[in-house]
């Protein structure tokens, strides 16, 4: 069995594939590499072909989005730890040995991210995944390095290793034993908050997640799917079915009422702002989550980790009113 696969999932990802696979190449020498090609249109199979055969690539017949088409894809490869990598991802030299090291020494360990730093302010931390992630008890999602709009520069504020409550799908370490246990990412969720999904169904059974300062990459950010009413959509949708699958089940009920709430004046919000296609896109989500809440519903599995899954009540409050902005700061308060 290969100990480490790198797999990363492409969609008419040439331009990206030229640009980052050949720091991959170089830097990754312990691992087998895998393209898992969610029907690309474009040229990239034939860029593959003639310039890294080389490489495992894993075609699909459609595009499945990241959440199955990992799902699919990864069911080709046996591996003790699968690295499931953006396409627009720099790796670093070494960035590797400090991942494998503590997934073998850590068996409790889960989930790892390397500390995710911005590609074109590489002084800075990047928004998706930054140093590690954590909720509010509503669900809504900031990192070690990134709260809502505030972003820190990397000065080593974070470099000792941390248990956090997820990891960012630009650059996700799990096991695969751990993958397969919990049937891999949610499909139904296609794209965006897969990964915190994940991380929280395997907080129910115990696993830990880590993010490792000593490994650092760095990501574009957005370049597969820039900001836009279908990202708000998939953001809002996806957290809400995250909230139905994974919340105690006491607090279920009220959670998810004080979550719509608050999704309703960001919604405003957006309309005060003069972006009526991103208020409309809040809108659709809450259609669908309505329409799909039984469904969602059913796929509670058994929450048997009692540990509190949030560390902070209310981000936005917090945020907003309260003027917390670092987690440094949290952390040492």
């Amino acid at each position: 069995m290969i100990e480490i696969a790198v797999v990363i999932l492409n969609w008419n990802g040439q331009q990206l594939l030229e640009q980052f696979l050949p720091a991959v190449v170089k830097h990754s020498p312990s691992a087998s590499i895998f393209i898992i090609d969610n029907a690309s249109t474009d040229n990239s199979l034939v860029f593959l072909k003639n310039n890294y055969s080389e490489i495992s690539v894993i075609p699909l017949s459609k595009n499945l989005g990241f959440a199955g088409g990992y799902n699919e894809g990864l069911k080709s490869i046996d591996a003790t730890y699968y690295c499931l990598l953006n396409s627009d991802v720099l790796v670093t030299p070494n960035w590797l040995d400090p991942i494998i090291t503590h997934f073998n020494t850590h068996p409790n360990t889960g989930i790892i991210q390397p500390h995710i730093l911005d590609f074109n302010r590489q002084e800075n931390f990047e928004y998706a995944g930054a140093a590690g992630g954590f909720i509010d008890r509503m669900g809504f999602p900031y990192c070690r390095g990134r709260i809502i709009h505030t972003i820190e520069k990397d000065v080593g504020q974070y470099d000792q290793d941390q248990k956090v409550f997820w990891a960012s799908g630009a650059c996700f370490f799990i096991r695969k034993s751990v993958f397969d246990s919990l049937n891999g990412f949610d499909a139904d969720f296609f794209a965006h908050q897969e990964e915190i999904d994940l991380c929280w169904r395997a907080h129910h059974l115990g696993f830990s997640t880590f993010s490792l300062g000593r490994s650092k990459v760095y990501h574009i950010g957005a370049a597969s799917l820039p900001i836009s009413s279908t990202k708000i959509y998939l953001n809002h949708r996806n957290s809400l079915y995250m909230l139905v699958k994974n919340l105690p089940k006491r607090s279920l009920y009220v959670i998810l009422f004080q979550r719509l709430s608050w999704d309703g004046l960001i919604a405003l919000m957006y309309l005060l702002q003069g972006k009526p296609n991103f208020f409309f896109a809040v809108i659709k989500a809450h259609l669908h989550f309505y329409k799909n809440f039984k469904r969602m519903r059913k796929k509670r599995g058994q929450l048997l980790n009692t540990t509190p899954y949030f560390t902070l009540n209310n981000l936005l409050i917090s945020y907003y009113l309260f003027n917390f902005k670092k987690i440094s700061s949290f952390e040492r308060s």
